[in-house]
């Protein structure tokens, strides 16, 4: 049983290869350019945007940390919101382009994120997005590509089977394709509960 999952898992994998590192690259270009962003900033936004963050960083430092199931249900919600979208953009041809968006809009927001704190807070704000960004991240970003090159593949597949050849049938392929999208909600929710209970217990160790 274990070598045919292997065995699954190692051809699904070859088979999207080329996908995997085109959506890399993709996701490596949108953490470069929010990095890009910061400094591309007026001063009065970034004043702004650092004042927010000493509040934050003041409210955790003097109250502590207070994880509840609203926020693992908040953060798991927008997880799932984002795959959902995802899900159904990868049921369409015209939402391949869309699907490509996503995954370069998280590298941004990662690359803005990081490069923001490390601009204001030096070697404090690589601490903090060691242990306050990229943890959950670690988890986060492998699912969305997944989900993405599934929601990719799904729809280059119905491109072929509509355009090209009707003999291929779609139904055992939107099965796989949503059985993988609901198993990386379980990865997700992983996420959700490490982001909610452990990365503000982590930040708070950097900030005292």
């Amino acid at each position: 049983m274990r070598s045919r999952v292997g065995q699954t898992i190692h051809t699904y994998a070859r088979e999207h290869q080329s996908l995997y590192w085109f959506t890399i690259v993709l996701f490596a270009m949108g953490i470069v350019f929010g990095a890009v962003l910061v400094n591309s900033l007026p001063l009065s936004q970034k004043q702004e945007l650092f004042a927010f963050l000493q509040y934050f960083f003041n409210s955790l430092s003097e109250q502590g940390t207070s994880p509840s199931k609203a926020h693992f249900f908040e953060s798991f919600g927008h997880y799932a919101k984002t795959v959902g979208i995802m899900w159904v953009l990868g049921l369409s041809i015209i939402g391949l382009p869309m699907i490509l968006l996503m995954l370069f809009l998280k590298g941004v927001v990662v690359g803005f994120t990081v490069g923001f704190l490390v601009n204001q807070m030096q070697w404090q704000g690589v601490s903090f997005a060691m242990m306050g960004v990229l943890p959950q991240n670690l988890l986060v970003v492998p699912a969305l590509f997944i989900v993405g090159v599934s929601g990719i593949s799904f729809s280059l597949r119905l491109i072929k089977t509509r355009l090209v050849s009707k003999r291929d049938g779609i139904m055992p392929h939107f099965v796989g394709y949503t059985a993988l999208v609901v198993a990386m909600l379980g990865v997700l929710a992983l996420a959700s509960l490490f982001e909610t209970f452990i990365s503000p217990r982590l930040m708070q160790y950097v900030l005292n």
